[in-house]
């Protein structure tokens, strides 16, 4: 009683969440060029999770149906629209990225014991652990059978350099966390490995599907690249504002003792006493509510915000910038409201 109880509220939150934190008017315009090729994808993404296992069906069914904004399919849509017509090619650049990202994401359930995503049960915590690697694995497995079976060899590429890159990136980020010894350029580097690289291949997996030359298909991938770095840097200062409608809880961040752009800087701006105090807070107090919110006054006062802030905004500058190398159509403008979307969402 008490599991259906949860399972009620969880999907609750969810519907919650999504009406009143999701901008759809928003979204519905920067779908507005691709509208129709994004309801074929699901179709043909529904196909490509297909199973003749019925446990597995049941997961996949369950994954389907908790779908969060499809950001990264729009990408590859738009970024193909940009420059020629959206052909088979390009859903399949869009079926292998979303297997990639769902897998990934059911894997990094299971790594962080997480037992809600986007507001409903992770699938570790409906079917633990064993079955959600597997259905990871199986996930990773239909990519690759997409891409092979029809002779997608850039696409796989593309797509396998990006798994490669947000490998490194977390294992970067796992050890420099350890030593809190994090600088800025290599705050950069995780996060351009963990997250932007995936959003670039998505940029660089639409130009590729309809067949760009390889300059045109480099400019795309930088240009994903500097989107996903402000998409994270966004995120990071969630952790430092007092908004419920973020999508984490204030201090987050801290409590897992990672190194965001905010404390990085602020490190290098504050005097041997608080300098010790933040490392000290983040090393063995990182659960108590009171110094953690002292770290972020902090943070604050030092204009850790600001500075982080300046930088994303910087970033979007460069990826508007190369937007504006390509002609003008409708999906160019949705791209320019997806950026904007980007550093002005609010979760």
């Amino acid at each position: 009683t008490l599991f259906i109880y949860s399972y009620i509220l969880t999907l609750f939150i969810g519907i919650l969440a999504d009406k009143i934190f999701l901008p759809m008017n928003v979204l519905k315009e920067i779908k507005k060029p691709i509208e129709k090729e994004m309801m074929l994808f699901e179709e043909k993404f529904k196909k490509n999770m297909k199973s003749h296992v019925p446990l597995l069906d049941k997961i996949m069914h369950y994954i389907i149906k908790r779908k969060g904004k499809q950001m990264r399919p729009m990408f590859i849509f738009l970024t193909a629209k940009l420059h020629d017509e959206i052909n088979d090619s390009t859903y399949r650049a869009a079926s292998l990225i979303e297997l990639l990202h769902t897998a990934t994401l059911v894997h990094d359930d299971v790594v962080d014991d997480a037992n809600i995503r986007r507001g409903f049960f992770s699938i570790n915590a409906l079917w633990k652990n064993k079955i959600s690697v597997l259905v990871g694995d199986y996930l990773l497995s239909q990519g690759l059978m997409v891409s092979v079976e029809n002779e997608e060899f850039e696409l796989l590429k593309i797509v396998s350099n990006a798994v490669r890159e947000m490998s490194q990136g977390e294992l970067l980020q796992i050890e420099k966390s350890r030593k809190l010894d994090i600088k800025e350029d290599v705050y950069f580097e995780i996060i351009r490995q963990k997250t932007a690289a995936l959003i670039a291949a998505c940029c660089a997996c639409g130009a590729t599907s309809v067949k760009q030359n390889k300059d045109i298909i480099k400019k795309m991938y930088t240009f994903g690249e500097y989107i996903g770095i402000a998409f994270q840097m966004k995120d990071d200062l969630f952790d430092y504002e007092n908004n419920l409608t973020i999508g984490k809880p204030v201090g987050i961040d801290i409590k897992e003792q990672k190194m965001t752009l905010p404390i990085i800087y602020t490190l290098n701006h504050v005097n041997q006493n608080e300098k010790n105090f933040i490392i000290n807070v983040i090393k063995n107090h990182n659960t108590n509510e009171k110094k953690v919110a002292k770290v972020i006054n902090i943070v604050r006062k030092n204009n850790g915000i600001e500075y982080t802030t300046q930088k994303m905004i910087d970033y979007k500058k460069r990826a508007l910038e190369i937007l504006k190398e390509f002609k003008n159509n409708e999906a160019k403008k949705s791209l320019e409201l997806l950026v904007n979307h980007v550093i002005e969402r609010e979760k």
